[in-house]
């Protein structure tokens, strides 16, 4: 089925490849992005955004521009957002805006301009920490931390007893625990794409992306990936900085699986008025992954720095459970980790990075985010 789709937020990382994964398959695809500099530095057209996709610039909070966007467009793809944990404890408003009153101006405009369906991104973080088991094999969904202290010895979530939880694949079933002002804004864009499309005819979907990764990620951006964040230190011969003490588990899913889960979403019949989980079903810990990033980018010689600190908003462990997106969507990401690291490593090794991390963590401790 070949349709016209718009993609916001289709100038960003996970964009261009949904962008070209949709061109691949026949569609048309018009972007709205409102190049923000954090992302897109000069705000000029991404040299990598495919040239057959039109691109309105523009907010997606600008109703009449969205209105103009929707003409003529057949289904939407909905990933425009500010991403970040951190930065959205302090930019509250500005994530807000973006996050939630930007989708709520999507739909508005949708009551005019009807689509066949919306796929919406959200986000694994909704789940605040991931599925856990106790000592007796029940399942815990309310594991917390409490409050985290510098260098404290024992960073796991435990029991009434005091036994440290067992960290296990946590599925789209486990209740949100919103974390981070990005979660609860992730979560509202979720629960305003299922409320809205049903009274409107509009088909809805969410994918709850975990960490997605891959070649063209804004390397000068402190608050996209850990990756992306991982290798511009690394490129400017600085350690990469792992909060905690670096056992944190997560889930890392490379952009081009992404963007498949999101294309097929967008037709299967399976999929109308769910969401899903989108990941690798694999776990690594975020030590292990800094140090085969490294290897990848013969950094061998750098390793991670360790800080002993915990971001407030941070969970401990949540990794994929991806049985469901299997099951509807036929999902399985086919991208080999070592050989995707192989393939970020050698376009970051082509690239120019300014590294904001050290700026972001003394403006985190500044406002008491780093505990």
């Amino acid at each position: 089925m070949s349709e016209t789709v718009l993609v916001t937020g289709g100038a960003g990382f996970i964009g261009r490849f949904v962008t070209r994964e949709l061109l691949a398959r026949g569609n048309k695809v018009r972007v709205l992005d409102a190049l923000i500099p954090q992302v897109h530095g000069d705000g000029g057209r991404p040299a990598d955004l495919a040239s057959d996709a039109e691109l309105i610039h523009a907010d997606i909070r600008d109703g009449d521009a969205v209105a103009r966007a929707l003409k003529g467009v057949d289904s939407v793809i909905n990933l425009a957002a500010e991403v970040g944990v951190g930065q959205s404890m302090y930019e509250v408003e500005r994530y807000t805006s973006v996050n939630d009153v930007g989708t709520a101006v999507l739909f508005e405009r949708l009551i005019d301009h009807p689509v066949r369906r919306v796929v919406t991104a959200s986000s694994m973080s909704i789940y605040g920490e991931g599925l856990y088991a106790d000592a007796d094999g029940i399942l815990v969904e309310n594991a917390e931390r409490g409050i985290v202290r510098d260098g404290q010895q024992q960073w796991d979530p435990v029991d009434a007893q005091g036994r440290v939880l067992k960290p296990i694949a946590t599925p789209e079933w486990k209740r949100p625990s919103l974390a981070s002002i990005y979660a609860l804004n992730k979560y509202v864009q979720e629960r305003t794409t299922h409320i809205m499309g049903a009274p409107y005819g509009i088909e809805s979907v969410c994918l709850r992306l975990f960490n997605v990764y891959g070649p063209g990620q804004a390397l000068s951006n402190p608050y996209t990936g850990v990756l992306a964040i991982f290798a511009s230190r690394l490129l400017n011969g600085q350690q990469p900085m792992i909060f905690e003490d670096g056992e944190q588990r997560r889930d890392f899913v490379h952009v081009t699986d992404v963007a498949r889960a999101f294309a097929d979403a967008l037709v299967l019949p399976e999929a109308v008025g769910q969401t899903f989980n989108i990941g690798s079903g694999q776990d690594r810990s975020v030590t292990q992954v800094a140090e085969a990033l490294a290897q990848a980018m013969n950094k061998n010689e750098i390793a991670p720095e360790i800080v002993g600190k915990a971001r407030i908003g941070d969970i401990r462990h949540c990794f994929c459970d991806t049985a469901l997106a299997a099951e509807r969507l036929g999902f399985t990401a086919r991208q080999d980790f070592v050989a995707g690291l192989a393939e970020l490593a050698e376009w970051v090794g082509q690239q120019t990075a300014t590294d904001n991390v050290s700026k972001a963590r003394a403006e985190l401790e500044r406002r008491g985010l780093v505990a």
